[in-house]
Order: C-alpha cells, then structure tokens, then sequence
C-alpha cells in the first residue's frame, strides 16, 4: 500500500536543538578519579559525558572515556590536562552540573548533582 490508495506514511519530524555553553564543576576528588581512569592516556582519549533517554525519570546519565572523536558537534573542557566532551544536542541538559566522586561501599562511584533536573528516581541515576 502507498500513498496513492489512502495509507500514507510518516516521516521523522525533526526538532530544532537548543545549544547553551556548557560550565560542569568536577570536585576534587572527581578529577582524581577521572585521572585513574585515563591511565596517563589523556593525550588522545577523551571522557564524554551525556544524557541518554531513558530511567524512570526521563533521562540517565553516561559517562565513557574513548578514543576522541575530534567532532565539532561535541563541546570541549579541559579539566588539568583531561578532556571533558560533552554534545551540544545534550548542552542544555547538563549544563551547571557538578561531577563529584564517592568511594564508599554502599553507593559509590561517580555522582552528579543537576541543578536543571525537575525530578530525580531515588537511585539518583535518572533525572527529568
């Protein structure tokens, strides 16, 4: 069936991005934790910090260190000597936000608090 005998068809509707500078504050004990990632591999390995779709509020965040992408799509920061990436398609999200790092048993690891984020799940991995 086509257009021509009453089914139509759908295409993708795309949505302007909005695109704001991005500030992230990184705690002190998150630089140190960042550095351990990169493992002296901070000349060509970059860390990218996004917001995917999903959670139980709206949105989880992501964080990757790879191989740098060199995309002019990506925001760039240098964090004493790391590079922090971060897509304008996710700017307006995680703008102002502050990485820290928290080495306990129970709740550890990388943790971001967001001064854009309506709501947040309990576990503090989803916003919206």
């Amino acid at each position: 069936m086509g257009i021509m005998d009453g089914e139509g068809f759908s295409l993708p509707v795309v949505t302007p991005v909005e695109v704001v500078e991005v500030d992230i504050s990184f705690t002190d004990s998150a630089k140190s934790a960042m550095r351990k990632e990169f493992q002296g591999d901070e000349k060509s390995r970059v860390l990218i910090i996004s917001a995917q779709s999903g959670g139980c509020s709206g949105y989880l965040y992501d964080m990757k260190i790879v191989e740098d992408p060199e995309d002019e799509s990506f925001q760039r920061l240098d964090v004493e000597g790391m590079s922090v990436l971060v897509h304008n398609k996710d700017s307006v999200l995680l703008a102002g936000i502050t990485i820290d790092f928290k080495d306990s048993l129970m709740g550890g690891g990388f943790q971001i608090e967001n001064p854009n984020a309506d709501r947040a799940c309990g576990c503090g991995q989803s916003f919206g």
